[in-house]
């Protein structure tokens, strides 16, 4: 390959990753060229970008950036795809459900989530059930809004009571 072809994917890679705050690095050993379409398939219609790239092009491109990436040099060995997202736990679980579809599993190497590193297969648990921003968000307008719900319901209940006893007391 010409070194210029080389610095051009370089930007490429470099240009993607500055784009997403959540970088996942997968191995796809093994898939056949359907089930890499299945994949690649899977990821389009949920926002994740797939790309399958050269592991010292893929470092090139991350020593490029402001991002400190180093502790995900270490699984750059072997074949390598990024999936790339907005969403930290939609790759996790494109990654799980299409283990369960497949009998080739689709290995986790490392992530980069909002500025913290997992590395290896095993964090992929935690990646699947970790919240994305607006789930968080949700989640938190839910419990500020649980008090103010309480003391309505609390409010229109012993309004109605009161009205009962007034008006049962006026009947006598």
């Amino acid at each position: 390959m010409l070194k210029e072809k080389k610095t051009e994917i370089i930007n490429e890679i470099a240009c993607l990753l500055s784009n997403y705050n959540n970088i996942y690095v997968a191995d796809m050993t093994g898939l056949s060229v359907a089930q890499s379409n299945d994949l690649r398939r899977i990821c389009f219609r949920r926002g994740v970008k797939l790309k399958v790239v050269k592991n010292t092009l893929l470092k090139k491109a991350m020593e490029q950036l402001d991002t400190d990436y180093s502790e995900m040099y270490s699984a750059l060995h072997g074949n390598s795809a990024i999936l790339l997202s907005e969403t930290g736990n939609v790759p996790a679980r494109i990654i799980k459900d299409f283990r369960s579809k497949s009998p080739i599993p689709v290995k986790l190497k490392a992530a980069f989530i909002e500025q913290a590193v997992y590395l290896g297969d095993d964090q992929l648990e935690t990646l699947y059930h970790l919240k994305s921003r607006e789930e968080l968000i949700g989640d938190i307008v839910s419990l500020l809004q649980s008090p103010a719900r309480n003391v309505i319901s609390a409010l229109q209940s012993g309004g109605g009571k009161l009205a009962g006893i007034v008006k049962t007391l006026s009947e006598k």
